[in-house]
């Protein structure tokens, strides 16, 4: 089933009649008669509450064209679920399919560069060596929607998006032959998990290299357990690359957080609209279990949806050349430290200076001078920190310079007048810098005298 990925209604509604329930009897049981002006005090914020509860429950009714507060019938309209059927020997599989052209883009960020991304550089990028082998066009993109934030037993895997690049048919599309495959999996029943992990298995064991946002700590543990469950062979499991960590290192300069919405508004330039909010993910599927409503599955399918295609363009992002990269400049910079921890260093080194002729400034400077420090090209690294002290006042390159002016120049003259200017250390490791070179000035100058 073929359909675009951004016409979609979307339904968020909040579990609440749970808690309503919850207060009316607690409201019950304190109603005694013995204390009536004691119960009715302690009753008042609870009846705001209750009010407050009541009112929120009618407008999520009324967005779905409803005015009254009686329940739903629960009756599944398969017909208006955006998933097809499909018959397998394990049971019923309802599954959902965007395809998508290499020309799709999110905000400026197109998925195509994701397919011929560079494996060493991504490899790099998430410290992880065993990327380096691994063929970015048949990596599989994963993301759980589930019922619970902290796995376990108890928690379902409802709703699980998956994204692959197959090649499409030859001549049908000029831009490279090949289509993002967005493919959904629905838990409509929780009786009915064993074909979906079927699927999921079947596309592990095909994929290269699995790609997630935060997977290896949340999405691929609860999977596991979900085969347990099931009493069903987890599959071997291919490298797998958790952008969530890439993220942190390349944008830890950057203002906001790492969340990939943030990452999407930010770095990708694209704003989701009308989208359901991750706290509410859990609630819409519970409403869509207790009313068949199927409008409450809809929000949540374009939420994970934007998630995986969001993945797929941060992959193309990161994965690009330097020399083409569209990164930010301080992107650049988190880049180049990256890189230079990895071992990188000549391309780390030409990663800042990219990021200093796009006007980095500052932390670039620092960063290229650290790097060249440590590669031990103290003379490079001399001229930074003496320009980062020059340009404004830093008391980490002022410490840099001492050091060098000490060990390298060995001029302890210009080393103490860079230490009384501060160096940001703790008064004691300060003031033994300080004996250390007068101690040094004046061996000098007896030196002199005695010539």
């Amino acid at each position: 089933m073929a359909e675009s990925l951004y016409k979609c209604t979307v339904f968020a509604a909040v579990p609440l009649t749970n808690r309503l329930s919850r207060l009316e009897a607690t409201m019950a049981q304190g109603s005694g008669v013995s204390r009536p002006v004691d119960v009715a005090m302690a009753n008042a914020p609870r009846a705001e509450k209750l009010a407050e509860l009541r009112a929120r429950i009618q407008a999520v009714l009324e967005r779905g064209g409803r005015s009254g507060l009686e329940p739903r019938p629960r009756v599944v309209d398969d017909a208006e679920l955006p998933f097809a059927l499909e018959r397998t020997p394990l049971g019923p599989l309802y599954v959902r399919e965007i395809r998508l052209l290499p020309s799709h883009r999110t905000g400026h960020a197109s998925v195509l560069p994701s397919r011929d991304a560079s494996s060493q550089h991504l490899s790099l990028l998430a410290l992880d060596p065993s990327l380096a082998s691994c063929a970015p066009r048949r990596a599989l993109y994963v993301d759980t929607e589930t019922t619970g934030l902290r796995g376990g037993t108890g928690t379902l895997a409802f709703l699980i998006g998956l994204a692959f690049w197959e090649d499409a048919v030859e001549g049908a599309d000029a831009s490279g032959g090949s289509t993002l495959v967005v493919e959904q999996l629905l838990l409509r029943s929780p009786g009915e998990e064993a074909p979906i992990l079927e699927r999921v298995a079947a596309r592990i064991r095909a994929a290269s290299v699995l790609v997630s946002f935060n997977g290896k700590a949340f999405d691929m543990p609860l999977l596991r357990t979900r085969f347990a469950m099931a009493r069903m062979t987890a599959p071997i499991e291919p490298p797998h690359l958790d952008l969530v960590h890439v993220a942190r290192r390349i944008h830890k300069g950057s203002p906001g957080s790492c969340k990939l919405t943030a990452l999407e508004e930010r770095v990708l330039g694209f704003v989701r609209e009308h989208d359901v909010p991750s706290g509410e993910v859990s609630g819409c599927y519970l409403h869509f279990l207790r009313t068949g409503d199927p409008r409450a599955i809809v929000g949540v399918a374009a939420h994970n949806a934007w998630d995986v295609v969001a993945m797929a363009s941060l992959v193309g992002l990161y994965g690009e050349p330097l020399a083409t990269s569209t990164l930010s400049a301080a992107d650049l910079v988190g880049m180049a430290r990256t890189l230079f921890r990895a071992g990188a260093k000549g391309q780390a080194i030409q990663a800042v200076d990219r990021a200093m002729e796009r006007g980095a400034g500052k932390s670039a400077l620092l960063a290229r001078a650290e790097m060249h420090k440590g590669m031990g090209n103290r003379e490079r690294a001399l001229a930074d920190f003496e320009a980062l002290a020059t340009g404004g006042d830093d008391p980490r390159a002022r410490l840099e310079l001492a050091k060098l002016y000490e060990h390298f120049a060995k001029d302890p003259v210009r080393a103490l007048k860079t230490c009384l200017s501060g160096t940001g250390e703790s008064p004691l490791a300060a003031s033994r810098r300080r004996r250390r070179l007068e101690r040094k000035i004046a061996r000098a100058s007896e030196r002199c005298r005695g010539i």
